[in-house]
């Protein structure tokens, strides 16, 4: 048996385990949700975590490495922001043991199953370039907060392409302000070409490492201070990123003006 097509019935041997537990996950969900007497569904979130992990212990390419994940207290709400390097990301982070809320981008929730059990768990929708859906995440988000439930985004707004940390936007940053709240980074590296973008097919079997950094105050910072906290938390975890790598800052950090498409 070649090795291409090992790779390809190994493939989809994991494929059809994710959809097998995604399925087997939604009754569970409605169950667990009857009995959330939680405001935030913080119990509910939980349990639409741990399907992210039983989907990587149904895949023999991944090989996972946390650090620095232990919170004092996993009730006290962060806005939690990470690079961005694959759709691996989502399941990946999802390891952690605390309960956050995810932003995420609106075709996800209009996905079969997958949209009803992120609606379940009570993750926020967004729009991406509209502004209305941007103020609603805001609003959602900070009811969140203010449950004592942390908020997850990726400030880079999509999938790095090459490895490299594109430019952060600033709502994560405008967030944190405005809640009053820590921002807690976490870097992320290797998860690029264990799933590749546009394929179904999973890449060599690899280590991900995932490390949770120390959390970033934004007591007395306003407005004016988005731009100077925004690159202070990419060059945070670019740097951890940048350390795994044995490389560079500026080689870790992406150059161009923008992020790729």
């Amino acid at each position: 048996m070649t090795d291409s097509l090992r790779r390809a019935i190994l493939s989809a041997w994991v494929w059809m385990a994710v959809i097998l537990l995604i399925l087997a996950w939604y009754p569970l969900m409605l169950v667990v949700r009857l009995t959330d007497r939680d405001p935030v569904r913080y119990r509910t979130g939980r349990w639409f975590r741990r399907l992210g992990v039983a989907m990587t212990k149904v895949n023999p390419f991944w090989r996972i490495e946390l650090s620095g994940q232990d919170l004092e207290d996993p009730r006290h709400p962060y806005v939690v922001v990470s690079n961005h390097q694959s759709m691996a990301d989502i399941p990946i982070i999802s390891h952690l043991p605390w309960e956050m809320k995810w932003v995420a981008k609106t075709e996800l929730f209009a996905l079969p199953v997958i949209g009803k059990l992120l609606r379940l768990a009570g993750d926020i929708e967004l729009e991406r370039g509209d502004r209305r859906s941007g103020a609603r995440m805001i609003h959602t988000a900070e009811r969140y907060l203010k449950g004592r439930c942390s908020v997850m985004i990726f400030p880079e707004g999509t999938r790095s392409v090459d490895g490299s940390i594109g430019k952060f936007t600033d709502g994560a940053f405008h967030l944190a302000i405005r809640a009053g709240v820590p921002l807690l980074p976490i870097a992320v590296d290797g998860s690029r070409n264990c799933l590749p973008k546009h394929s179904w097919l999973f890449g060599d079997p690899c280590t991900i490492r995932v490390r949770v950094l120390p959390p970033v105050p934004t007591d007395g910072l306003g407005p004016g201070d988005i731009p100077a906290l925004r690159e202070k938390l990419r060059e945070l975890i670019a740097g951890q990123v940048a350390a795994w790598r044995s490389s560079t800052l500026s080689d870790t950090l992406q150059s161009s003006a923008g992020n790729p498409s």
